[in-house]
């Protein structure tokens, strides 16, 4: 399952925001440094009305939408990477993740403690960055000196990992977070993306503001939307008080709230909209009188490979692929209206799987 990582400075709204994306109150929130150790950890489903559609077409009262599971990460502080602040401990928790969630306090209250003092949001941003940097350099450090002695054996592996660890050494000493794509490709490329570095990471900056700048944003959050785009990073805007707030209503009342405050959406369901984009994920659909069931692929993903996230089994003895677009499906209503109208497909292993192709794998076992 999708793993995203909520850091932060301490005080930022980061339980808070955590609290309202898995709608509990399982993360204790409170106003002082380190309050969340342990990280918790919530699975949340993703936001697909599509699937409720097509609930009623197929006549079925199961409905399984995909997941994120969500990990609130206590706050860190400038030293973390040489142990300040539990730093160790936190820095272990953000390797585990396929992504970063940074919130970054927009907003200015007399009330709540900042552990800098100010409001500064771009400071925030490179004071974790930097401490990520930091470790990431002390954890590659160790091992290309590990590395030095395998590549005299002309290990290709041990090769290609050098390689590509040195190049994000040098990478590291003039910028924080990376943008593996820009600078690798082929086998370098995919060991980039899972040597488990924390600034090779996608990252998020949500843009915690208060209520009245929910809408239209405010100057800091101006000031981390330009920080973001120089850095390949994308930006939410959010109200971590407002989500806590909509946690307690029904879907109208919250709907009838956002539409007061004039935003469409929740924080929330932009926020797993931005984690989809960012990791370039797709959704594909199985549906039929047992169920309506969502599952996540990766963009480019071919018809094996997608029956391979169902069951092993599938993509083992993967045969052929039947093949219904979203669209056509509820415009048909049925399958069998589908087939008739010549709307349904069947397709090989080549096929690259689209978002909301609603699939029949047939597989021999």
């Amino acid at each position: 399952m999708l793993r995203a990582g909520i850091v932060g400075l301490p005080n930022v709204g980061k339980s808070t925001l955590f609290n309202a994306l898995t709608s509990s109150y399982n993360a204790e929130s409170a106003n002082y440094p380190f309050c969340t150790i342990e990280p918790n950890v919530g699975v949340v489903q993703v936001p697909d009305e599509r699937l409720y559609i097509l609930k009623d077409l197929v006549k079925t009262n199961v409905v399984i939408p995909t997941a994120i599971e969500f990990v609130d990460i206590a706050g860190l502080v400038k030293g973390a990477s040489k142990g300040e602040g539990l730093g160790n401990q936190f820095l272990h928790n953000i390797r585990e993740v396929d992504a970063i969630i940074q919130v970054v306090r927009c907003f200015d209250d007399e009330n709540t403690v900042h552990v800098e003092g100010k409001v500064d949001p771009i400071s925030d941003i490179e004071t974790i960055n930097t401490e990520l940097a930091l470790a990431d350099m002390a954890s590659i450090e160790k091992r290309l000196e590990r590395l030095s002695k395998q590549i005299k054996t002309n290990d290709k592996q041990a090769v290609i990992e050098y390689n590509v660890l040195k190049k994000i050494n040098e990478l590291l000493e003039r910028a924080s977070f990376i943008n593996v794509n820009d600078y690798f490709k082929d086998e370098e490329l995919e060991f980039a993306k899972h040597c488990q570095l924390m600034s090779t990471k996608p990252v998020i900056y949500a843009a915690n503001v208060s209520e009245a700048d929910l809408k239209n944003g405010n100057a800091y959050v101006d000031k981390v939307r330009e920080y973001a785009s120089k850095h390949g990073a994308e930006v939410v805007v959010i109200s971590a008080k407002i989500e806590a707030e909509l946690v307690a209503l029904d879907k109208e009342e919250a709907k009838a709230y956002l539409n007061d405050l004039g935003v469409e959406n929740s924080g929330i369901e932009r926020m797993i909209k931005s984690v989809y984009h960012l990791l370039n994920l797709r959704t594909f659909i199985t549906a039929g009188e047992k169920e309506v069931h969502a599952w996540t692929i990766t963009a480019g993903a071919k018809a094996p490979q997608a029956a391979g996230v169902i069951h092993t089994d599938f993509e083992k003895g993967f045969i052929r692929a039947e093949i219904t677009a979203y669209d056509d499906f509820v415009a048909c209503g049925s399958y069998v209206a589908a087939r008739e109208k010549g709307l349904t497909r069947l397709e090989g292993k080549d096929y690259v799987v689209q978002d909301g192709d609603l699939v029949h794998f047939r597989f021999n076992v």
